[in-house]
Parts: structure tokens; C-alpha cells; sequence
């Protein structure tokens, strides 16, 4: 009996208790939401425009934007580009013109996307957009097209450029931190 009742201690240390299976259980879930929840927002979000809008909008910042908005442009999918310089140029330089597509190049002030969406708001009011598809990254989406439509009245629409894989860590960490100062800090255009 002493050898049967070693043998059931051990099974007893063995097989991991109710709580540990349940905390285990609880991890797994936020994980799998946490995954679920960032390739909605920040990997694969809803993106697409209509054939024409009043203004194609570069925001600043990393990816290969610049020629995703003058693709747009030469395909007149708007009669004016608006190119966001950023901070000090980080935006790149301001294009060509595109034949018979009007171009601004501004700075925002502050130089972030929330300035970018104040400076659009401005000039929508200015030139009457009623309509804007943002160029920008799969990253910052989501969070341009919430500050935007705070400053905006208008429909916005997002189109995506590409982002080299070696920058996805970090631009997944940087979104999420800047989609919750956007939804919860910042709630104002």
C-alpha cells in the first residue's frame, strides 16, 4: 500500500491543479484576443475608397506612401494631393506636380497625426471637401481615421502603402499606444 500510495502523490504533483488549468485557461483567451483584436486594427483593417473623392491625403510618417498617393493621383482619383511634410520633412520632400491634379505640401503644427487631421479639417472647410481617402500605413489607420473624423465632417476613406516587414514590431507597439491615447487621452480634434 505504501508503494500505491507514493505512486498517487506523484500523480497528484503531476497533473496541474484546477486553479493553475483556469489561470492558464484565463492567459491563453487575453492572448488570443490581444492577437485577434491587433490584426483587426492594426494588420488587416477595413480599407478601400470610391472611385472619387474631393482630396487624397499623404500623412508623414514610415512606409512607401508617397507612391501609393501619386498613383492615386495620376489615376485623377481626386483633383488635389495633399502631402503632409511632418515633422521638419519626415514626410519627404514635396513631389512633382501631377498634371491636373492640384498639390499642397504643408506642415502640421503640432507635427503629429492629430496636427494633420486639425490642418485637413481646415482646408476641407476652406475648399469644401465633402470626401478623403487617407494614405497612410496598416499601423496608423485605424487611429487616422478616428482623429480625422473628429476634425472632419466629411466621409473619410483609408488606402495603405506598404510597411518593411523589420518595422512591423515596432509599429505595432507604437499603434496600439497611440490608439489609446487617441480614443482615451486625446478625444478632441
Amino acid at each position: 500500500m505504501k508503494f500505491g500510495t507514493r505512486h498517487g502523490a506523484s500523480d497528484e504533483r503531476r497533473r496541474p491543479s484546477r486553479l493553475r488549468r483556469r489561470v492558464f485557461g484565463a492567459i491563453a483567451a487575453i492572448v488570443i484576443a490581444v492577437c485577434a483584436v491587433t490584426a483587426r486594427l492594426l494588420v488587416w483593417p477595413a480599407q478601400g475608397m470610391p472611385t472619387r473623392v474631393s482630396a487624397i491625403v499623404m500623412l508623414a510618417g514610415p512606409g512607401d506612401r508617397l507612391p501609393v498617393a501619386l498613383d492615386l493621383a495620376r489615376q485623377h482619383r481626386a483633383p488635389v494631393l495633399v502631402v503632409s511634410r511632418g515633422n521638419q520633412g519626415y514626410g519627404g520632400p514635396c513631389p512633382s506636380p501631377v498634371p491636373g491634379v492640384k498639390l499642397i505640401c504643408f506642415e502640421p503644427s503640432p507635427a503629429t497625426t492629430q496636427g494633420e487631421a486639425a490642418a485637413l479639417g481646415r482646408m476641407a472647410r476652406q475648399f469644401r471637401w465633402n470626401s478623403v481617402v487617407l494614405v497612410t500605413t496598416r499601423t496608423q489607420d485605424t487611429r487616422a481615421r478616428i482623429i480625422t473624423e473628429r476634425c472632419f465632417g466629411g466621409s473619410t476613406y483609408v488606402v495603405t502603402a506598404p510597411l518593411p516587414l523589420g518595422q512591423w514590431p515596432y509599429e505595432i507597439a507604437y499603434g496600439w499606444g497611440a490608439l489609446f491615447k487617441a480614443v482615451f487621452v486625446v478625444r478632441s480634434c
